[in-house]
Formats: C-alpha cells, sequence, structure tokens
C-alpha cells in the first residue's frame, strides 16, 4: 500500500519545536498570527444563506452554509442551486431535530414528484452512488496527489499525520476529507459537527438536495460514503443545534406548530451586494495550518497537563472568519 502525499507531512511543525516556545502558542494564537497571504477567499456564489424565522425573542436567525467546491459532490450541489435560484424552500421548514445527530429542513415528505408535497423544479437531476466519492490523481512517490477541480486546474492534497480511526485523514482546498488506505485512489468529504449533507431513501435512493441536514452532535462518521455530504455551516449553527428535539418518530416534530419555518435560502450572489456573506478560510496547504495541526495534536499551554499526541480529524475544523466590507 502506499501511504498518500507522504512529502505533505514534512508541513507539520514538530512537537519538539513548539516546546521550545517561551510561551506555547494556542491554536487560537496560530490563527491570528497566520499572514493575509495564507486565507482564501471563499465567493459568495458558493454560499447558501438561509433565513428563519425570528426566534421567540424576535432576534434574526441566519444560518450561512458554505458548498463544497469541484470535484465533490457536484450533481448534489448542482441541484441545490437550483432549488435556491426557484425560492423553493421558502415556506417549508426544520421539521426533525435529533439530539446528538442532526437538524433536517425541507418540505417534511418524499422527494420523489409524484409524491412530494413540493412539487420540484423539472431540471433536478438524479445523482448515482458512485458520485459519494471522487478519484484521486496520482503524484510523484515524493510529492503529492491531486483532485481535479477543473478540465486545466487540480487542487493539492495534505494528508495529516494524525490519527482517524475512519481512514487516512487529509484535506484538500480548505475542507476535510479522508482517503482510501486500500490503494483504491479515491478521496470523499467527511460527516463533521456543522457538515450539511444529503436525506434519501433506501439504496439505490441518493436523495437530490431538496431535504438537508446539518450535523449538530458527535461526528457520525459513519455515514461517510453512505450519504452525500454538500457543504459546512459556516456561521449560525448555534440556530439549529440549539432547536427543540423531536417529539416524534424518528426525532420529526409531532405537531406543525413545532416547526421552525424558513423564510427564504438563497445563494449569496443573488443578494444584494451589501448583503452578500464575505467569508475566508486558512489555506490548508500552507505553514500556518500545519502548525494549528501540530498545536491541535500538542496543546502544552498552561491549562494541559498532558499532550495528547493526536487530534481527530472533525476536532481540527478548518479556520473560517467573516471579511467585514
Amino acid at each position: 500500500m502506499r501511504f498518500l502525499s507522504l512529502a505533505a507531512i514534512s508541513l507539520v511543525l514538530p512537537a519538539a519545536a513548539l516546546a521550545q516556545d517561551s510561551v506555547p502558542p494556542t491554536p487560537t494564537s496560530v490563527i491570528a498570527a497566520a499572514p493575509a497571504a495564507e486565507w482564501r477567499t471563499i465567493p459568495p456564489a458558493d454560499l447558501l444563506v438561509m433565513e428563519l424565522a425570528p426566534d421567540a425573542a424576535g432576534r434574526t436567525r441566519q444560518v450561512v452554509i458554505q458548498l463544497l467546491p469541484p470535484p465533490f459532490s457536484q450533481g448534489w450541489i448542482g441541484n441545490i442551486r437550483t432549488l435556491a435560484q426557484a425560492g423553493w424552500w421558502d415556506g417549508t421548514s426544520v421539521y426533525r431535530v435529533v439530539d446528538n445527530w442532526v437538524a433536517q429542513w425541507g418540505a417534511g415528505e418524499g422527494e420523489d414528484p409524484a409524491t412530494s408535497a413540493k412539487p420540484l423544479p423539472p431540471d433536478i437531476m438524479a445523482v448515482p452512488e458512485s458520485a459519494y466519492i471522487t478519484p484521486v490523481e496520482r503524484g510523484p512517490e515524493d510529492g503529492r496527489d491531486y483532485v481535479l477541480t477543473g478540465p486545466d486546474r487540480r487542487e493539492p492534497i495534505t494528508v495529516s499525520r494524525w490519527i482517524d480511526s475512519y481512514a487516512i485523514g487529509a484535506h484538500v482546498a480548505g475542507w476535510p476529507l479522508a482517503l482510501d488506505s486500500e490503494g483504491g485512489g479515491t478521496a470523499w468529504p467527511v460527516h463533521c459537527y456543522g457538515a450539511v449533507g444529503v436525506a434519501r431513501d433506501m439504496s439505490p435512493d441518493t436523495g437530490t438536495g431538496a431535504e438537508l441536514y446539518a450535523v449538530i452532535g458527535h461526528a457520525p462518521r459513519q455515514l461517510d460514503r453512505n450519504i452525500a455530504v454538500v457543504g459546512r455551516v459556516v456561521e449560525g449553527i448555534e440556530h439549529l443545534a440549539t432547536l427543540s428535539r423531536g417529539t416524534g418518530e424518528a426525532g420529526v416534530y409531532a405537531t406543525e406548530a413545532e416547526h421552525t419555518p424558513i423564510l427564504s435560502i438563497r445563494l449569496g450572489d443573488s443578494l444584494p451586494a451589501d448583503a452578500q456573506p464575505r467569508f475566508e478560510y486558512l489555506a490548508t496547504d500552507g505553514a500556518s495550518f500545519a502548525a494549528y495541526l501540530a498545536v491541535k495534536a500538542n496543546r502544552r499551554d498552561s491549562f494541559y497537563l498532558q499532550p495528547a499526541g493526536g487530534v481527530d480529524l472533525c476536532n481540527a475544523p478548518v479556520p473560517v472568519r467573516r471579511v467585514e466590507m
């Protein structure tokens, strides 16, 4: 078995070097010190802006979701863009909330146009199960592997040296991924806290993207490669995670009054210029992110008695920050 992108591991700072600092770094201090050149803009076109009905105190509730970039989950994401442009989610609701699991929204019934409570746009496409994984382009033995993001573009894979229980952990273009350790040369997005996935019925159904959920509990990694991950909540997860838990079967609300209405879901670039959300992520192939991972795995600041020597892929979320205009 060839371990993917071994050379990339050298980016991670050794724990011994970190211990030599007079004031041990923290993840927060590493992020704060990251130079501007290592931050990458998230295009507003890759953001979904969900406006929920105000809470009981009349406060607005906005959830911002970043969609995965090519080549991952693009069939479902194409559907999601179509649904957002059509205003399909307007007037639907968050209708299912399961403790330590997910908050789910949509029309609340089947996605089959013949049975759905709200007919889908006519150009929604079916996505095959094979799209749960993405081929990896092999690099040289002493270099990185890649995923293709377009006809003439590719993104390098940066492998984490830290142990992941499910697969080889890695990052591409600001996203946590898992890699095939059996030589199959595939990668897939993972179910971390805040991940957004596509609800589906039994196989071979893969869902259309009309019914979505956000993970609000411990990362359910057993869902990886079984359900499509299409994005992550970058702001406002508290508006989903703090909702009352479902009172009916499988966490579905038993009464309509318990639902949280969705006022609208729109792509960020369709909003007025002054309302378009602006975010950046820390480049995952840079020195600052490597240092961030190393510190996450080896906390030596005053609170910690014993460095862990490792960090779960989902416990080192890629730093994302809002940019004020």
